[in-house]
């Protein structure tokens, strides 16, 4: 027997864009995996590439990791020599975070990484109608 309340959950959007989620971190997280990193990881090598030495603590706002789990996940990087950690010459009480040449080349496997995690994730899709999902959803995120 078909459940009609069931049918109209799984019509809305918000239940829809949950599944396409969920579905979306699975296989970016799953590739990433292949380079040892995870998805925070890939954050704080992102945030480090683009904005270059930031403090600890910014980093961790930038990111929106909290900042004990921060802790870890430059530990992690630290321990394969992907970032470096030291006093900031301006203020003693904060680290400032670096990304090392080893990140760099590690971040741009990652991003191929996701390419394909992406490629996966939309493979459905046309051309055209990828580049409409990546605008829709865009709209949908902006300023919120």
């Amino acid at each position: 027997m078909d459940d009609p309340a069931l049918t109209r959950l799984q019509s809305l959007p918000s239940w829809l864009l949950g599944r396409a989620g969920a579905l979306a971190h699975r296989l970016v997280a799953e590739r990433l995996a292949e380079a040892g990193l995870r998805m925070g990881h890939h954050a704080v090598l992102c945030a480090l590439a683009e904005y270059g030495p930031l403090a600890q603590a910014e980093l961790s706002r930038t990111v929106r990791i909290d900042p004990k789990d921060m802790v870890t996940a430059l530990n992690e990087l630290q321990s394969r020599a992907l970032v470096t950690r030291e006093r900031d010459p301006r203020d003693a009480r904060k680290n400032l975070i670096t990304l090392s040449p080893a990140g760099r080349d590690l971040l741009h496997q990652a991003e191929e990484l996701g390419r394909r995690a992406n490629a996966d994730l939309t493979a459905p899709l046309t051309p055209a109608e990828r580049d409409q999902l990546t605008a829709l959803v865009r709209r949908l995120v902006a300023d919120r």
